[in-house]
């Protein structure tokens, strides 16, 4: 479990495959603070395992499922992601509840400046604006946010100038995937209309 709260900004080292599974090793300084083996980091709001590290980066293991659902295969050399650990029992929620189980991609459709903040508007599938609304929690590339609007198309959020500074999304131009988990409450909502739908025959 994760709250969407960035902890650093990491840099990719290296993307590669080997035995028909693939492997991403990230520059990192506090996440590695307490690291072991197994245990769990979220890239880019993408909830990995952790199968090696040093002093200065991290190794984690990359799912076919993983490359499908996510733009970790995007991924280039020097790019910049997303870092945070795992949630402890005795820590503090800043943000909201977070899987780190993507549900899928969006694009960057456009940014916009307000002042000192930044509005983005992410375009994205049906399946996944049906589960996002005004007002409610979205995190993308492992980042908590305030959705704005919502239309049959996209929806949009603002940044703050302090939130900039600290993520990779005010760096990505229009065009760019990035990764959307909705909040697990719509999730759950939407799993038991679809009960109550099946057991009474309403469509």
């Amino acid at each position: 479990m994760f709250t969407g709260i960035v902890e650093e900004v990491g840099r990719v080292q290296r993307l590669w495959q080997i035995d028909g599974g693939w492997q991403l090793r990230v520059a990192a300084a506090s996440v590695l603070a307490d690291v072991q083996l197994g245990h769990s980091i979220a890239i880019n709001g993408t909830c990995l395992t952790v199968t090696e590290f040093n002093s200065e980066s991290f190794t984690v293991g990359l799912s076919p499922e993983t490359l499908r659902c996510t733009n970790l295969g995007d991924l280039l050399p020097a790019a910049e992601v997303n870092l945070e650990r795992s949630l402890a029992a005795n820590g503090r929620i800043g943000g909201h509840f977070v899987q780190g189980h993507v549900d899928g991609t969006g694009v960057i459709a456009k940014k916009q400046a307000e002042g000192d903040s930044l509005w983005l508007t992410i375009e994205a599938a049906p399946d996944l604006l049906r589960l996002i609304v005004p007002k409610g929690y979205v995190a993308i590339d492992g980042t908590s946010l305030t959705v704005v609007d919502v239309t049959s198309t996209y929806f949009t959020f603002m940044l703050v100038a302090y939130t900039q500074t600290h993520i990779t999304l005010p760096r990505k131009p229009a065009g760019d995937r990035v990764n959307i988990e909705v909040d697990i409450l719509g999730k759950y909502v939407k799993s038991l209309v679809a009960e109550v739908r099946h057991d009474t025959g309403i469509n």
